[in-house]
């Protein structure tokens, strides 16, 4: 499953974060990164990303233009993570459906997610990288070891150091396959809202969770996932395999909590070496410490 990500990056390094080549003419392009009004909510870096905020998403151009752009083309727009169900009426907060997460197995005869599919509305969750809990072992909660997942970096880059990602044109962002839809209130006001998807893990993750999130591990997955003009739907799905280059390790259990914003959220500790039975005060002295 995907329940926590982390993206401390602001818009215009996000942005440099995912240029890419025209399928025209191989040209560098940068995606536009599109300001919705979103209800009212609107992305916030954090290194502790939940379910109900709002992230940058990128989708094919075609989606937002007015007019027919190159099918290769792309934008990345703020969506809320946990798809409103098109059906719901009413507060965008009471569906009371679990939607962070959709599963590949059903993803076509769900109602949730099956009309979304069939109208090309696939995209690509961008962050610096996954939280994931290990729920394999006999432990409550509070006490199963996290831990963080990422893509490969070049020798300049410490994952962890957003500081060392060159306004976003060194880090290389770990990129999930997800479906989005556009949910209207009752005001008239969108809100664009997603889903990640996520399969059976494979031997390489099982020890951790038996769910594992898409990973869009190449230049052409990507491409083919978002271009729902030039892929038709069975080629899509052919883009959602295991991973195989993914790097992890342990951090600390403070970031179980949501609430908890804190920079050591993601970085690396030896595996038994903390345990940290109140995660808030935790935090209160981590900002004690940095304010000393």
């Amino acid at each position: 499953m995907c329940g926590r990500t982390c993206l401390t990056l602001g818009p215009d390094e996000v942005k440099h974060a995912c240029q890419y080549k025209s399928s025209k003419d191989e040209k560098q392009k940068t995606p536009e990164f599109r300001q919705e009004f979103n209800c009212g909510k609107s992305y916030q870096p954090s290194t502790n990303i939940c379910p109900t905020d709002v992230t940058p998403v990128l989708i094919s151009s075609n989606h937002v233009s007015e007019e027919p752009t190159d099918s290769s083309d792309r934008v990345l727009v703020p969506m809320m993570w946990g798809m409103i169900p098109f059906w719901h009426t009413g507060d965008y907060k009471n569906h009371k459906l679990t939607t962070n997460n959709c599963r590949l197995e059903t993803m076509t005869t769900s109602k949730m997610y099956k009309r979304s599919f069939e109208k090309g509305q696939r995209c690509v969750v961008v962050c610096e990288g996954f939280y994931e809990w290990q729920t394999t072992k006999e432990l409550k909660s509070s006490e199963r070891p996290a831990y963080y997942f990422y893509m490969p970096q070049n020798a300049s880059v410490e994952i962890t150091d957003a500081k060392t990602f060159n306004d976003g044109k060194d880090v290389n962002l770990l990129k999930m396959a997800g479906l989005f839809d556009v949910w209207t209130d009752k005001n008239g006001d969108d809100m664009y809202s997603y889903t990640v998807i996520t399969f059976e893990s494979d031997d390489k993750f099982s020890w951790l969770h038996h769910r594992s999130p898409a990973i869009l591990e190449t230049e052409e997955q990507l491409a083919d996932w978002l271009d729902y003009k030039r892929v038709p739907m069975d080629d899509a799905m052919k883009c959602l395999r295991p991973a195989t280059s993914l790097k992890w390790h342990q951090v600390s259990n403070i970031v179980n909590n949501s609430r908890n914003k804190s920079d050591e959220c993601n970085k690396p500790i030896k595996a038994g070496k903390r345990k940290i039975s109140n995660p808030l005060m935790d935090n209160w002295l981590i900002k004690k410490k940095k304010s000393e």
